[in-house]
């Protein structure tokens, strides 16, 4: 009845309404989507295979076929270093953000004094993680130009693993290993500062674990480790492959990534088509990574069957 005298008044039902009103906030993303991605996306494809030349209000294209992508992966002197050790970071980074973020999560997940106040600062860094704010953290102090948080930011880049070693005794190591380690220490804050997303999408599957489960495991008599791998891991895996696609896409459009940095000087200097065709080349190669691992980890991911 009260929709009938809503519908009398304006002509249209409450349910058309909000329908009406999903339709509009589609559309406000559909024209975001057009202008902002989609007319992009074709111009950059258009440029990779074509000579871009700026002009006085204009922008003449000549077309040069694969000559970009050939110039790209042949003669620029920085492009295919940079993508392989974007790869190669990525490749050992990864596994260790899935890793530690599974760890916390299970932390975060128990019951604790001060447990909110602890997954806000793990989380503290997907709010205030911008690139410039990274760097300054990092040490990085060329590129944002801020010399002034110089010293800020040697309390997160001093060589303390080095310095541990060295305490300890551990000369023998192979320069291999020793540079391994290092990279690894490096990065420790790197791979903290990238984990809060995954943290909170393992702690949303460790909150779906229905307390029968873990009532029936101590029943049983299950130890804490038989209780993770039998309960807990099946659980969360499926959110597994989801953090791992994450990390890895995440990994490659960082602020610090060099293959991005590269992609960007060449459009700078107003080498559109080069730029294009790198961009282009980076796109299939993430693309067929994430192909590969979706194929790879969803052969180890337990599926609830219903």
């Amino acid at each position: 009845m009260k929709d009938k005298e809503k519908a009398g008044r304006s002509g249209i039902s409450y349910q058309r309404k909000k329908a009406l009103y999903g339709y509009g906030f589609i559309g406000i993303w559909l024209v975001g989507t057009v202008i902002f991605f989609l007319i992009p996306l074709v111009r950059s494809f258009i440029f990779s295979f074509n000579k871009v030349t700026i002009e006085k209000g204009s922008m003449p294209l000549e077309w040069v076929g694969l000559k970009n992508f050939e110039y790209v992966l042949t003669e620029d002197p920085k492009y295919t270093e940079y993508l392989g050790k974007t790869l190669t970071e990525t490749l050992w980074k990864t596994p260790l953000i899935i890793i530690f973020s599974l760890f916390i999560a299970v932390i975060l997940n128990q019951k604790f004094r001060g447990r909110v106040l602890a997954r806000a600062i793990f989380f503290l860094p997907v709010i205030i993680a911008t690139g410039p704010v990274f760097k300054i953290i990092s040490g990085d102090m060329n590129s944002t130009g801020n010399t002034g948080a110089a010293q800020f930011s040697t309390m997160f880049s001093t060589d303390l693993v080095g310095e541990l070693m060295q305490f300890l005794g551990i000369y023998g190591l192979s320069e291999n290993m020793n540079s391994m380690i290092s990279a690894i220490a490096d990065s420790i804050f790197g791979i903290v500062w990238s984990s809060g997303i995954q943290i909170l999408l393992f702690l949303a599957a460790l909150q779906n674990i229905p307390p029968s489960a873990k009532e029936a495991a101590q029943m049983e008599g299950a130890t804490s480790w038989e209780y993770f791998w039998k309960i807990t891991f099946p659980y969360v895996s499926p959110f597994i492959l989801a953090n791992i696609i994450f990390t890895v896409i995440d990994s490659f459009t960082s602020p610090m990534n060099k293959v991005m940095e590269r992609i960007g000087d060449m459009k700078n200097q107003w080498s559109f088509g080069e730029a294009s065709a790198m961009a282009w080349i980076y796109f299939g190669i993430v693309l067929a990574a994430v192909g590969i691992i979706t194929l790879i980890v969803n052969k180890f991911i337990y599926y609830e069957v219903e």
